[in-house]
């Protein structure tokens, strides 16, 4: 939470600032998402009768020309010098630069341009995170220094542009030589814990933009993630980090991808989406995404300010129950729609993870409407201040209110409509035609439960 709101970069720590009071009626914005997810949903129960979506073997071959560069080791090597160089610029504002975010870049570079500029990266090159990973790159080099080489990536199947997970770093491969092996039931659980101590600390900490907050923070996070990189191995960075584990998941939504063939493709996102692997800690990597979303949404409305100021326990423990809260909201609610779905159309082995991959496109909706303002007047003014640019404009909104208002509402409507498309497929592959349609009436109940929630919170 934010201290002094009279602080130049206050969005920085807090999303983009309060949405309330948009120049939009919350009659046309309700009505208007009902009838795109009933449309939708009746649409496709006439009309949408065999699972279409085929995963990582479909794609438009691109030319392998393109593929040789893409994967050339002079252009990952770029890559990732690129994220290292960046990574220790970052570290020297925040150890030489003063601590003032008006003044430096190092807060915007980590709440901007990573966070949040990872999403339009990540949907339009696939999983960038993988190679700009400078703890990664960290990682290979001391284990050539101490003479533990890791097996260099190659390109096997996964979305994007950059190497794809392939036979070593696949959840059934063996570990390399002198590392333990992964546990299988780990799976994403500790992406998940990664990416809620990610948005406690920019929506909850008392000066989450303060150089000494963010030095603790970093020196922490990569400590331990290079400690466990050197127990299991390179592959841990796969789901053990946050920030790969959640450019990851944004990518399969990306037209770019990998076939199983290894061929880099251009593809309906929606075969990318489909590919999601249904691994443990998925539900609460996607949960933890959409309730913290909600929970920055709603952490400015002037009830919750009264209750963190009034609160016997004080700002920081009530917030973080308030964020906690969210996230087991939104969990709770996922959960229960898979048990009625269970119920209706019958047992099946994997429910709670069967139709997490449909809640992808419904985060990237609420990323989009709440922080499309800061990408695009912080970003360049993060860039603006690590370039040494002086006295320069300060950056306007791209779009009015009447025109971030209809902006918003279209994300947060479009990612609950693509989730529905991506459910339906889902449920007609796996249930039998007669009650395929019937199970899908909690996933439209769910659907409707997190719209009101999400447009509620833009016209709080």
């Amino acid at each position: 939470m934010v201290l002094h709101p009279a602080d130049p970069l206050t969005s920085l720590a807090h999303g983009i600032g309060s949405q309330h009071d948009l120049p939009i009626s919350p009659f046309y914005a309700f009505a208007g998402a009902f009838a795109a997810l009933f449309v939708s949903f009746l649409a496709l129960g006439l009309l949408w009768s065999t699972s279409r979506f085929r995963g990582e073997r479909s794609g438009l071959a691109l030319p392998v020309a393109l593929q040789r560069v893409a994967d050339a080791p002079a252009t990952r090597t770029a890559l990732r010098g690129l994220g290292l160089g960046a990574a220790l610029a970052v570290l020297l504002y925040l150890l030489l630069g003063p601590d003032d975010p008006a003044r430096n870049p190092a807060p915007g570079a980590v709440y901007v341009l990573l966070w949040v500029g990872l999403v339009p990266a990540s949907l339009l090159l696939g999983p960038v995170w993988r190679l700009l990973n400078p703890l990664r790159t960290l990682h290979r080099l001391l284990s050539r220094a101490l003479r533990r080489p890791e097996p260099e990536p190659g390109p096997a199947s996964g979305p994007g542009p950059g190497p794809a997970p392939d036979p070593v770093s696949a959840p059934d491969a063996a570990p390399a030589r002198g590392h333990h092996p992964l546990p299988a039931r780990l799976g994403q659980w500790p992406a998940a814990v990664g990416l809620f101590g990610f948005t406690w600390l920019e929506l909850v900490v008392p000066e989450p933009a303060s150089t000494t907050t963010l030095l603790i923070a970093i020196t922490a996070y990569a400590t331990a993630q290079l400690l466990l990189a050197a127990r299991f191995g390179e592959r841990w960075f796969d789901d053990g980090d946050a920030f790969e584990a959640y450019s990851t998941l944004l990518a399969r939504l990306s037209p770019l991808g990998r076939r199983s063939d290894g061929r880099l493709v251009l593809r309906n996102p929606f075969h990318g989406l489909d590919a999601t692997p249904e691994r443990p800690g998925l539900v609460a990597t996607v949960c933890v995404l959409l309730g913290s979303t909600a929970y920055d949404g709603f952490s400015d409305n002037p009830s919750w300010i009264n209750v963190l100021q009034t609160s016997p326990l004080g700002r920081t423990p009530t917030a973080t129950l308030g964020l906690l809260a969210s996230v087991a909201l939104v969990a709770t609610l996922y959960c229960l729609c898979a048990a009625a779905t269970r119920l209706v159309s019958g047992p099946h082995p994997g429910p709670l993870t069967a139709f997490a991959h449909s809640l992808v496109p419904i985060a990237l909706g609420y990323l989009i409407a709440h922080y499309f303002s800061l990408l695009v007047v912080e970003g360049p003014r993060t860039v603006s201040m690590a370039l040494g640019t002086d006295n320069a404009p300060e950056p306007l909104p791209p779009l009015g209110p009447g025109g971030l208002a209809a902006l918003q509402v279209i994300a947060v409507v479009t990612g609950h409509v693509l989730g529905v498309v991506a459910a339906h497929d889902r449920s007609v592959r796996l249930f039998p035609p007669a009650k395929a349609v019937a199970g899908q009436l909690p996933l439209l109940a769910l659907m409707i439960t997190y719209t009101i929630g999400g447009i509620g919170l833009l016209l709080n």
